[in-house]
């Protein structure tokens, strides 16, 4: 009789010993839309080198004599553009959702927002949540994709932390979540919105790009990545390639949709530079449909989860412009995930699966 009260007492203890820390990570914002923060940001982002994956030398000169210097004026004034009186809309959708997913959880979970770049930093985040004497931490990167440049990244800054600590609690990293059905039925319902206003001619999904080499470099085949029809399907040699993992995410989208053959296009954005990204592209793709006479598009972005730059700027207004200067009516931008209790509902089934 001792023997089992102690064992339940020794099962309690261990169920309830430390909470579980989840660290929910973004990309990253300058700390302001002013020339001199923006550059930090730049500088911090594109010397990473999963980002612009070429020799120290040669980044760090790209970098700062050339891409530093003189994008971050450029940059800072559309950053102007995008800023609100709260801030940075990553940021303030962020923190929205860590508050949020704090009520969700409940008190067994503490949760933190961190971004790779700038501020709250990964190291500042994982430092409060050293503190709590947690006994295990998952971390969640808000891209729904995996790609080396963006969930490889949040991984290898968590792992060059936490390997500086004396005690590493039990970590879970999530990897991707492209085909969480909550996550698909947040963009549907979002979609669906402006679908029941009016008849859109044509659907387009657009993803942010990669450099090519940085999708073959994933291929551990050595033979699997063609950059084309290999990314039709979804199977065990292309389920970490980018590509084929945003492929999979638009059909996903279409069949909940119930879109037909021809009415929807993938493509990809952001392009840099002169070497070849991940095709087709975005603004090809947008000539092509005004060219042959399509008056109205219906535009989602399903590899961000919160409108920033990429969203609201190159997509909403500077891709709306492109669609109109070459013969196009109304174009509409699909809202991102951003604080939408759905967001909410996923992140809590992300954590909890674990």
């Amino acid at each position: 009789m001792n023997t089992q009260i102690q064992t339940a007492a020794t099962v309690s203890t261990k169920k309830s010993i430390g909470k579980t820390g989840v660290l929910i990570v973004n990309l990253g914002t300058p700390d302001s839309p002013n020339t001199p923060d923006v550059r930090k940001y730049l500088r911090e982002f594109l010397m990473d080198g999963r980002v612009i994956d070429i020799s120290y030398t040669s980044r760090w000169m790209l970098i700062n004599l050339i891409i530093a210097p003189f994008r971050a004026p450029k940059s800072s004034k559309v950053y102007k553009e995008l800023w609100t009186d709260a801030g940075s809309p990553l940021k303030t959708y962020g923190y929205a959702v860590e508050e949020m997913l704090q009520k969700a959880l409940g008190n067994d979970y503490v949760v933190k927002l961190a971004m790779r770049y700038q501020s709250p930093s990964i190291q500042s985040s994982l430092d409060e949540l050293r503190q709590l004497g947690l006994s295990k931490i998952t971390v969640i990167p808000f891209f729904p994709q995996y790609a080396s440049a963006s969930t490889g990244s949040v991984y290898e800054e968590v792992m060059r932390i936490l390997g500086q600590w004396q005690v590493i609690p039990e970590v879970r990293f999530l990897n991707r979540f492209l085909d969480h059905p909550k996550f698909i039925e947040g963009f549907v319902r979002a979609g669906k919105k402006y679908l029941a206003e009016r008849d859109y001619d044509h659907i387009l999904f657009s993803y942010h790009g990669l450099p090519e080499r940085q999708i073959l470099k994933g291929d551990y085949t050595g033979k699997q990545c063609q950059l084309g029809k290999c990314c039709d399907t979804a199977n065990r040699h292309n389920q970490f390639c980018y590509r084929a993992q945003c492929f999979e995410t638009t059909r996903l989208l279409v069949k909940e949709m119930g879109l037909t053959e021809g009415t929807y296009t993938t493509a990809f954005q952001s392009r840099l530079g002169k070497t070849p990204w991940i095709k087709p592209y975005t603004d090809d793709i947008i000539k092509e449909l005004a060219g042959r006479g399509v008056k109205s598009v219906l535009a989602f972005s399903p590899s961000f989860v919160a409108d920033c730059l990429e969203t609201t700027i190159e997509i909403g207004d500077e891709y709306k412009e492109l669609f109109e200067e070459n013969g196009g009516k109304h174009w509409q931008l699909v809202e991102s995930l951003n604080d939408s209790d759905i967001w909410v509902e996923t992140l809590v089934d992300l954590v909890k699966e674990g």
